[in-house]
């Protein structure tokens, strides 16, 4: 059975550990005390953050160039030297 977790930021763990198992409680909590169905959320979660990511470093590098220079290839060995 899930324990509950205090949501006032006063009562939240403050070493990363604690923090983690915290954040792990809440999280199988949130998914009706079942693991599993807490990690598949977080997997799904997790890969729309990095579709985020990725679009929002695309803009990025387009905005900040304004279409003065052409993107760097990513196979280019010589850029990250």
């Amino acid at each position: 059975m899930a324990t509950a977790v205090p949501t006032d930021l006063d009562s939240q763990p403050t070493s990363e550990p604690d923090r983690l198992e915290a954040a792990a409680d809440q999280a199988i909590a949130v998914s009706g005390g079942n693991a599993c169905n807490a990690v598949k959320a977080l997997l799904v979660t997790n890969e729309f953050l990095e579709a985020q990511i990725a679009e929002l470093q695309a803009a990025v590098s387009n905005g900040f160039a304004r279409g003065k220079f052409e993107p760097v290839p990513r196979d280019r060995k010589d850029w990250y030297d």
